[in-house]
């Protein structure tokens, strides 16, 4: 397989082989930039326990499980739905050849619901687990009951950035590797914006000083869409030097959108991409130098006033702040601006889902499942 080597999960590779060819279940450390997203289950392929089955590979995000698939079907000289395809909601991209297959996480709850054996999968990995979704959840779990119960040979590859991959290691009762990552030194600086200011003139300021101050592209994190867009308006004009591009980055962007803004800049054009928190990990977005962190997320968290569901602006963890600054840091020396005082304490991971999500949903696909007795991270 055409595996890079100039990546730092290449050194690792043989041990992972090695590993999985002797037990079962194993959990990998990488930090964003290690490669392990598109070169680990290239690598996979060439395993004899394989024996010419799938490989299954779960993705959080859409625009990542595109970006994974069309990266590998690249590195091998072909095109997607070949060797390498996706599934994802309402769009499938897999042919009669496919043996690596990119999925986002409630696709293989409905897999394994329908089929739970599934003979011709030979391992499941689970990318960006930190992230700690409920389908992530979910599907580890059924994963985990699959392989004590009908499937011994299925191999389980939980890969990580960010979480305490020794607890991570207990619950699996797996061995644990670690990957270097790719970084270059990343100087972090706070800019929390004065009482009564407006954030995005906050924002307007970061990113000129992160233009002024780097010489390559610069990645705004913010909340959601509606701050893209209020950000985008405020940064309309903004004076440079050389030709600016101003893109969002969201998953709910077209397709054409979300190529454009993981593309490299136009020669002479520098590039300010407004992104939410699907850029903090799966993704490279080429030529970014600076990052201007708003410190902010929006996430699922359950209404008891309602009984349901709604999305909630918080303050980010420690972790996920730990991922955004590592983008800085990818291809040369970088600078990261935080837009909240450097006093204010962040807690140290985030939360899972199953922990602040309303769950009849999972209730009734754990009735579909027969039981609802199955080895959780967090039960």
């Amino acid at each position: 397989m055409p595996i890079r080597d100039d990546l730092p999960i290449a050194a690792l590779l043989p041990r992972v082989l090695d590993s999985l060819a002797q037990t079962p279940r194993l959990v990998l450390e990488a930090p964003p930039g290690a490669g392990k997203t598109t070169q680990v289950p290239l690598a996979l392929l060439a395993a004899p326990w394989l024996q010419g089955r799938r490989i299954l590979m779960l993705e959080p995000r859409r625009i990542a499980a595109r970006a994974a698939a069309g990266y590998m079907a690249a590195q091998l000289g072909e095109t997607v739905g070949q060797t390498v395809g996706y599934r994802i909601r309402f769009e499938q991209r897999v042919g009669p050849t496919t043996r690596i297959e990119v999925l986002t996480e409630g696709i293989l709850t409905r897999l394994l619901l329908d089929d739970p054996e599934r003979a011709d999968v030979g391992a499941i990995v689970f990318d960006e687990f930190h992230e700690r979704h409920l389908h992530g959840d979910v599907g580890a779990a059924l994963a985990l009951e699959v392989q004590h119960a009908l499937r011994p040979d299925l191999r389980l590859l939980v890969m990580s950035a960010t979480l305490d991959d020794a607890r991570l290691a207990r619950w699996l009762d797996a061995p644990r590797l670690a990957s270097a990552g790719r970084a270059y030194p990343v100087r972090i600086a706070h800019l929390p914006a004065p009482p009564g200011a407006p954030v995005t003139l906050q924002i307007r300021r970061a990113v000129q000083q992160a233009l002024a101050q780097t010489s390559g592209d610069v990645l705004v994190f913010l909340a959601g869409r509606r701050e893209i867009a209020q950000a985008q308006r405020a940064l309309e004009g903004i004076e440079h030097a050389q030709p600016l591009e101003l893109l969002p980055l969201h998953g709910e962007l077209s397709l054409a959108g979300q190529h454009a803004a993981l593309a490299p800049a136009a020669p002479g054009t520098r590039r300010v991409v407004l992104a939410t928190n699907l850029a903090e990990s799966s993704l490279t977005l080429p030529g970014v130098i600076a990052v201007v962190d708003s410190g902010e997320a929006r996430v699922p968290r359950f209404d008891p006033n309602s009984g349901f569901t709604r999305l909630q602006t918080v303050r980010i963890a420690q972790d996920s702040a730990a991922q955004r600054a590592g983008r800085a840091g990818r291809v040369a020396p970088g600078l990261v601006l935080r837009l909240w005082p450097e006093s204010q304490r962040l807690e140290s991971t985030r939360t899972p889902e199953i922990l602040q999500v309303e769950l009849s949903a999972l209730a009734l696909d754990l009735a579909a499942w027969g039981s609802s007795d199955l080895p959780w991270l967090d039960a």
